[in-house]
C-alpha cells in the first residue's frame, strides 16, 4: 500500500505556541518568519486586525514559496472594543489582568491558508470570561508562569486556566493561537491526508 504524500507547507510564524500546535496533526512543515508589521491601522477594529494580519503573513511567505500552501494566523484580544496585546513584562501584565477583571474578552483568532492566488482566511472567536480574583492571586499567577508573550497575559493551557471563569468557542485551540479545527478542513480541501498513513 503506498503512502501517502502531503504538498509542501510553511507556516508563517515565530510563535512557538502555533508551531506545536500544528504538530499536532504530524504533517511534514517548514517554519519561516514572515516579517510584517503588526501595527494597527488608525480605527480598524480588532477582527478586521487579525484578519488582516493572518493574510499578510501567509501571503508575505507564500509570495516567495509559490510551490506551497503557507498558512498565516494572527490573534487579538478584544475587551469593549479595544485591542490587548502582548504585554512583555510583569507590570503590563499586571494591568492587563486587572482591567480584565470579572470581564469577558473576545479572543479573535484569524486564519490564512494560501497558495499563489488560492486563499481562504476566517476568523474563529473564543469568548473568555475572567475571575475576580485579587492583586495577589493575579501576581502570584503572573510569577509561576510568566506569560509575558501571550495576548491578554493568561495560558489557558497552563496554570492561567485557573484565572478564568469560562470560555465559549467552537475549536479549544483557536484560544491557545490556531484553530486546528478550521485548519484540519482548510487542509482537507487543499489535498493534505490527514492522518496521513505515514504519521509524520
Amino acid at each position: 500500500m503506498s503512502i501517502s504524500t502531503n504538498p509542501p507547507l510553511i507556516l508563517a510564524s515565530t510563535s512557538v505556541y502555533r508551531r506545536e500546535l500544528l504538530e499536532r496533526l504530524r504533517i511534514p512543515f517548514e517554519v519561516i518568519s514572515p516579517r510584517v508589521d503588526e501595527t494597527p491601522l488608525t480605527g480598524e477594529s480588532t477582527l478586521d486586525l487579525a484578519l488582516r494580519l493572518a493574510y499578510a503573513k501567509a501571503k508575505a511567505v507564500a509570495d516567495q514559496h509559490p510551490e506551497a500552501w503557507v498558512i498565516g494566523s494572527d490573534q487579538v484580544a478584544d475587551l469593549c472594543g479595544a485591542a490587548i496585546g502582548k504585554p512583555g513584562n510583569f507590570e503590563r501584565a499586571l494591568a492587563q489582568l486587572q482591567l480584565m477583571r470579572g470581564a469577558t474578552v473576545t479572543f479573535q483568532t484569524a486564519l490564512c491558508l494560501m497558495k499563489g492566488d488560492v486563499q481562504t482566511t476566517l476568523n474563529v472567536p473564543t469568548e473568555v470570561t475572567f475571575r475576580k480574583l485579587s492583586d495577589e492571586a493575579l501576581e502570584a499567577y503572573l510569577l509561576a508562569e510568566e506569560p509575558y508573550d501571550c495576548a491578554g497575559s493568561a495560558k489557558s493551557e497552563g496554570l492561567g486556566i485557573s484565572l478564568l471563569e469560562s470560555i465559549k468557542s467552537e475549536d479549544p485551540t483557536a484560544l491557545i493561537g490556531l484553530p486546528l479545527i478550521a485548519l484540519t478542513g482548510l487542509l482537507h480541501d487543499a489535498g493534505f491526508v490527514i492522518p496521513s498513513k505515514s504519521g509524520k
